[in-house]
């Protein structure tokens, strides 16, 4: 119970995940909720009315914090009883080169029995209320810094003959196989699960590419290919200057190439593919149809089209129907195809060059770089634009013909300087 009490709840936040303050001890912890399992089922009946499957996914040991302060005995870190649901504030730090930390332990301690008995009860509950064949465990982005420091852990390594925390999560990860299974259920885990030796009949999600998916599928493990370079949809669609801010871009275009069958696999293990929209930064149903919407409909030829049939010059067009069918729907999409890329360079003299590319044919560009508002009479890009030395702003906007296709967007001096490293 207290999983529902305790851990499906936080303090409110808006702004910019990851930079959001951490809420103070005594602060209501009143935002959130979670799913009866009434509405599980419910959820179920409506899949499966519409010919889809649910796969359930329990992250572990891993993105746990909200188990660890529900049960702070599943951890091994002395200090997890003064931790708190994560509100948004910072919990993991990302260097450029070297590997992630966290500064919290929002870890399931593979040492500590207790562990494998609270799933065992999730995992219980869990296989009674979907009826899909497979369970994912998660088990990506594990934080072990902490595991580095634990005597459990290193007298669990010493028990069980273990040289290292690859070998450790392997363990953990055969263990929870070991539970699935006892529930009549397959195991399925992000391509971490790879590390130290893959569980005996685990399937794999791979994410970090497509090379965790075809050493599994070599395997001959079942594999999903799920990976960040073609189908994370929580990636800005366009942008950073006028998108919604997150660390990364993946374009239309980009998702369209998406094949999930690689060379040199045999395709009988390959499942199939699939795109992830994580909604950390995503906070309202709209948001997430503009995220979803039309990159959904490029994911769809890629699974279901063969490669020899797939040709982007004949997808934009029907891209272009649906957002007829979307706007008659009043639903939410992004027409972020319809705008520029931009690559920033300076020449000999120092002036700064604007190359703009747009993955659409037959857009014109029009700038302007006098503050004013281009529209289709402005100039037209027709080459890589050198910037006059008192310009501050270049504007721009897509057209074909009298119809603007893009949104206008304000790209000031100084952020090209920024991305060129002069600032």
């Amino acid at each position: 119970p207290k999983l529902t009490s305790v851990g499906a709840w936080r303090a409110y936040r808006i702004g910019r995940f990851g930079d959001m303050t951490k809420p103070t001890p005594d602060e209501p912890k009143d935002y959130g909720g979670f799913y009866t399992q009434e509405d599980l089922k419910e959820l179920i009946r409506y899949a499966q009315d519409r010919f889809v499957n649910i796969l359930p996914e329990v992250d572990v040991p891993g993105h746990s914090l909200a188990a660890v302060v529900a049960y702070p005995e599943l951890s091994c870190t002395p200090d997890a009883k003064n931790y708190q649901v994560r509100s948004g504030e910072k919990i993991m730090e990302w260097p450029p080169s070297g590997h992630f930390y966290g500064l919290i332990d929002n870890t399931l301690c593979p040492a500590n029995e207790k562990v494998y008995e609270f799933l065992d009860k999730v995992f219980t509950e869990l296989a009674a209320v979907f009826p899909f064949e497979y369970i994912h465990m998660g088990g990506d982005e594990t934080a072990r810094n902490f595991w580095e420091k634990m005597p459990e852990i290193k007298a669990l390594m010493k028990r069980e003959n273990l040289k290292n925390l690859d070998e450790v999560q392997s363990y953990f990860v055969k263990r929870v196989e070991k539970i699935v299974a006892s529930k009549g259920k397959k195991l399925i885990g992000w391509d971490e699960i790879l590390q130290g030796g893959l569980a005996p009949n685990a399937a794999v999600m791979s994410w970090r590419g497509t090379k965790g998916g075809i050493e599994a599928a070599k395997l001959k493990h079942e594999v999903v290919m799920s990976p960040t370079t073609h189908v994370y949809i929580d990636y800005m669609q366009g942008d950073r200057i006028i998108e919604p801010p997150v660390y990364a871009s993946l374009r239309l275009k980009k998702v369209y190439e998406f094949d999930p069958l690689p060379a040199g696999v045999e395709s009988q293990y390959i499942l199939g593919g699939q795109a992830n929209l994580w909604t950390e930064q995503v906070y309202n149903m709209r948001h997430a149809e503009y995220m979803t919407w039309p990159r959904g409909l490029a994911l769809a030829e890629d699974v279901w089209s063969p490669v020899a049939q797939k040709n982007w010059i004949g997808f934009v067009p029907k891209v272009e129907a649906h957002f007829k069918r979307f706007d008659a729907a009043d639903k939410k999409y992004a027409r972020s195809m319809f705008e520029p890329d931009f690559k920033f360079t300076t020449n000999t003299k120092g002036e700064i060059v604007v190359q703009m590319d747009t993955e659409v044919e037959g857009l014109n560009i029009h700038y302007s770089l006098d503050y004013s508002f281009p529209d289709q009479y402005y100039p037209i890009y027709t080459k890589p634009l050198t910037l006059p030395k008192d310009v501050t702003l270049l504007k721009v906007v897509t057209y074909r013909g009298k119809e603007q296709m893009g949104r206008i967007i304000f790209f000031p001096v100084e952020e090209m300087k920024k991305r060129m490293g002069r600032n």
